[in-house]
């Protein structure tokens, strides 16, 4: 699909707004989230990334029981192998934290597609209008299946050469992801990581590498005044997520949410919690462990994940994935329907679209 720049996206995704909701996996984005967005006007993209098909079904139903403007978002099937004495040797440095919260941890690397086939079922049936992927380009058979079913296929990108191939595998628009985003940089080559441009200089490189294409920007947009410099490098619509995270209708756990209160600096980039890179805030577990993780995913996102799950019951700060771009001081509390018309210049309200 071929549009020319200046509405193509927001006319693609049926927004009144040119800020839309970000997927978040692991919790935050809820369907109440992306309700919240399309009553803004705007809309929202579920994270299916983490969920099984079963949950994703549900939450899938949850959201068209409100609306039909609405996107899905996936983990395609990319991993990333991990060095098996590298993964032993992180386990024992892991196994007196994993000793304090009382948690086992698993002797052998988990290697899993997290339920890619299934979850790509679901929404063959379900038919969502958009289905975006992180991580890497669908399957052909894959995206076939889902154009059938009518799906608007968007890819997540971090460099022009990722822009060219989605663009390539026909693609019908894409997700500009800078390095200044939280949680999981969507690179395709987690080890070979594409140059940290800023948003406007990434966003103009792929605009220039395919200017037909419609585009998304996203990282580091916690102001009116970032969506406003995206838009004036050449995106058509601008996708936020930290900036929602403490929102009343996103599932940000408290532990997350203590750690966005507190300035504590400039958010890093990491692999130490999952085996890819990804942008978080400084933390306990980041000082003891970051230069000491290899590459591997989903293997260490398995490895820690019940530290972090047992640290998120006891809401402390200092041994979760604390995902947080660098507008994170921006973040509020308020209504993320608010948020959302605030961050794109508007003040109506009462515009949404629910059915």
């Amino acid at each position: 699909m071929s549009r020319s720049a200046a509405n193509g996206l927001r006319e693609l995704l049926g927004s009144e707004l040119k800020v839309v909701a970000a997927p978040m996996a692991g919790g935050p984005t809820t369907p109440a989230l992306v309700l919240a967005a399309v009553e803004a006007g705007s809309t929202g993209f579920l994270a299916g990334g983490y969920l099984t098909a079963e949950a994703l079904a549900e939450q899938l139903a949850l959201v068209r029981s409100g609306t039909e403007s609405f996107g899905v978002n996936l983990f395609a099937s990319t991993p990333v192998p991990v060095d098996q004495a590298a993964y032993a040797a992180y386990r024992t440095a892991l196994l007196p934290l994993a000793e304090q919260y009382g948690v086992e941890l698993p002797a052998a690397p988990v290697e899993d597609d997290d339920h890619w086939c299934d979850k790509v079922d679901v929404l063959i049936e379900a038919a969502p209008p958009w289905v975006s992927f992180t991580f890497g380009l669908p399957d052909d058979a894959a995206a076939a299946a889902l154009r059938r079913a009518g799906c608007t296929l968007v890819q997540t990108v971090t460099s022009a050469a990722e822009a060219r191939a989605a663009s390539d595998a026909g693609m019908d628009a894409l997700v500009v992801q800078s390095a200044e985003a939280g949680g999981h940089w969507g690179t395709f080559t987690p080890e070979r990581p594409p140059a940290r441009l800023s948003l406007g200089d990434l966003v103009g490189a792929v605009r220039a590498t395919t200017p037909g294409v419609p585009m998304l920007a996203a990282g580091g947009t916690g102001t009116r005044n970032d969506v406003r410099a995206a838009l004036a490098a050449g995106a058509d619509a601008v996708a936020v997520g930290t900036a929602l995270l403490l929102t009343p209708e996103a599932g940000t756990n408290q532990a997350h949410r203590a750690g966005l209160m507190s300035d504590r600096g400039a958010p890093v980039t990491t692999h130490a919690f999952s085996g890819r890179p990804a942008g978080g805030l400084p933390n306990a577990f980041l000082a003891e462990y970051d230069g000491r993780a290899p590459l591997g995913y989903p293997a260490l996102h398995h490895l820690t994940g019940p530290i972090r799950r047992a640290a998120a019951a006891q809401a402390n700060p200092e041994h979760v994935n604390l995902w947080a771009g660098t507008g994170y001081r921006h973040a509020t509390a308020r209504p993320a329907a608010e948020l959302l018309r605030e961050l794109a210049g508007e003040s109506r309200v009462g515009i949404g679209r629910h059915r």
